[in-house]
């Protein structure tokens, strides 16, 4: 992106640069928009079930920042020549219900011929100033809350290999569809520092570009992290997606492993998410509030994942 050309706009407050999870342009002084796009393959065979996925994924990137999101627009890639186009109904009934729960409209979209099914939103939000959360503000001492359980890719990758239990499928599904309002909302009521959604560049890479964009170092206690129900079984038996690896190689040049953390754990901070949940960086007064408030409203892997720390040579420290 180094040579696409800059945008000066004083009211563009979030652009392109700096990894955040989406753009916030200023409306008004007390009125700022959030917009993002994503779209991706089918994960799982029923097309309901991936609609729902897509969108709440889409979603998520406005959770991530605080906001609320108001309209979608529907991104498809579709091989109606070879599908029929009940298919692509149920993929967009699925995408409906998502954004119906979220309270937001879905005003259009576009669709294209492709050779494989591609789905997703983009979608605008809107937020107050003093709701806006972004990556840029943990501070050292702060506590890092994660509210969804890891391991989505390694569910995938195996069901797709015809080889995931169905319980651990379910479990993997009922996590993905799960809108990221409920850390949202945990993290307003915290009056959170930073968050940021866990896609597919997974929990260490993430969490990482939030120490960057703070400018402060990031630990992650690996035997904290939640593990999907049967996800542990898969990573043990190597069902890694493709981009497990390319996320490892490029966290390598950020961070450093302490001790000799239990392998299962350090594969899973590499395992890249499908509509994961939002890491968190909260005051330790209010850490254990926030956990609580997470757990009861439906978020029930949530839990402390690490902490803040004052600016050391790497950016992030992976430790047992």
């Amino acid at each position: 992106m180094r040579d696409l050309p800059k945008f000066n706009d004083p009211n563009l407050l979030i652009g392109a640069e700096g990894a955040s999870d989406a753009g916030v342009y200023r409306l008004r002084d007390d009125l700022l928009i959030v917009q993002t796009v994503d779209f991706f393959p089918p994960l799982v065979d029923d097309p309901f079930v991936f609609g729902q996925i897509a969108a709440a994924n889409s979603l998520s990137d406005v959770y991530a920042m605080g906001g609320d999101p108001v309209t979608a627009l529907n991104v498809v890639g579709f091989p109606d020549d070879q599908l029929g186009l009940d298919v692509l109904s149920e993929i967009l009934r699925g995408g409906a219900d998502r954004v119906i729960q979220a309270g937001a409209v879905i005003v259009g979209g576009h669709t294209v011929r492709d050779t494989e099914i591609k789905y997703g939103m983009s979608v605008t939000g809107v937020v107050k100033p003093e709701h806006l959360v972004t990556t840029r503000n943990a501070k050292p001492g702060d506590v890092l809350v994660l509210t969804k359980s890891l391991g989505t890719g390694f569910v995938t990758t195996a069901f797709k290999a015809g080889r995931c239990p169905d319980s651990t499928l379910a479990a993997a599904i009922e996590s993905m569809i799960q809108l990221n309002v409920i850390g949202r909302d945990a993290a307003r009521q915290a009056e959170a520092r930073a968050a940021t959604d866990i896609t597919g560049f997974g929990l260490a890479i993430h969490a990482a570009e939030m120490a960057q964009a703070s400018g402060v170092t990031v630990l992650l206690r690996l035997d904290q992290i939640p593990i999907l129900p049967g996800a542990a079984a898969l990573v043990k038996q190597g069902f890694k997606t493709r981009a497990s690896a390319s996320n490892r190689q490029f966290a390598e040049t950020l961070m450093s492993i302490d001790g000799s953390p239990d392998p299962i754990h350090l594969e899973l901070a590499f395992d890249a998410q499908t509509s994961g949940g939002l890491l968190i960086s909260v005051s330790p007064d209010r850490a254990e509030s926030v956990v609580r408030d997470l757990q009861a409203t439906g978020a029930h892997s949530a839990c402390i994942v690490g902490s803040v720390l004052e600016k050391q040579a790497e950016w992030l420290l992976l430790r047992r």
